[in-house]
């Protein structure tokens, strides 16, 4: 009987103190200046793929095999391999899943830690933030907040003015050079 009170009291508290996740990824709001604004689409989703794909096997058709295990199911490239990690091209980053606007090259810095970094997105509401505690560490996992794909992780050890450091996965992104922004 105690044990099974104690048990109660201890989930309770998990609970309420947001760390029991129920096996599932909840939204929070970051901690330490990192925080989720909610607001629409920028202007500047153009070129967005009016039509997402509904099943595995539709993703599994439009992305390549690398694409497809980052994107959807949540995996990580390996470091210093992508395509994206030492290219110095101007233009936008976009989601290689549905075309949508998350990263200028103008906040493109290298972080030396193998992916493709950014201090910015291009607009914090093209972008999904959530609790990953994946691997046995809590981190901030960063996806597209439009069709769900997985693109990497933020931390708090980027670059001024906001010290953010946007870790992103090259498989996860696609550079359209011809809007330098």
């Amino acid at each position: 009987m105690r044990y099974g009170v104690l048990i109660l009291v201890l989930t309770a508290l998990l609970v309420a103190g947001g760390l029991w996740i129920g096996g599932k990824r909840e939204a929070v709001a970051p901690a330490q200046g990192i925080k989720e604004e909610r607001i629409a689409m920028t202007p500047e989703a153009t070129n967005v793929d009016p039509v997402l794909p509904k099943s595995d096997a539709e993703w599994k058709k439009r992305l390549t095999p690398e694409e497809y295990r980052v994107t959807r199911e949540k995996g990580t490239e390996a470091p210093f391999s992508g395509k994206y990690y030492k290219i110095d091209k101007q233009g936008v980053y976009r989601c290689v899943c549905c075309g949508a606007p998350l990263f200028s090259s103008e906040t493109k810095f290298d972080a030396h830690c193998g992916w493709p970094s950014f201090w910015k997105p291009l607009a914090e509401g093209n972008l999904k933030l959530l609790t990953d505690d994946s691997h046995g560490m809590r981190r901030i996992e960063v996806q597209c907040r439009r069709c769900g794909a997985h693109l990497g992780h933020v931390f708090d050890d980027g670059p001024q003015p906001t010290g953010q450091r946007f870790c992103i996965n090259s498989a996860s992104l696609e550079l359209d050079e011809k809007k330098a922004k």
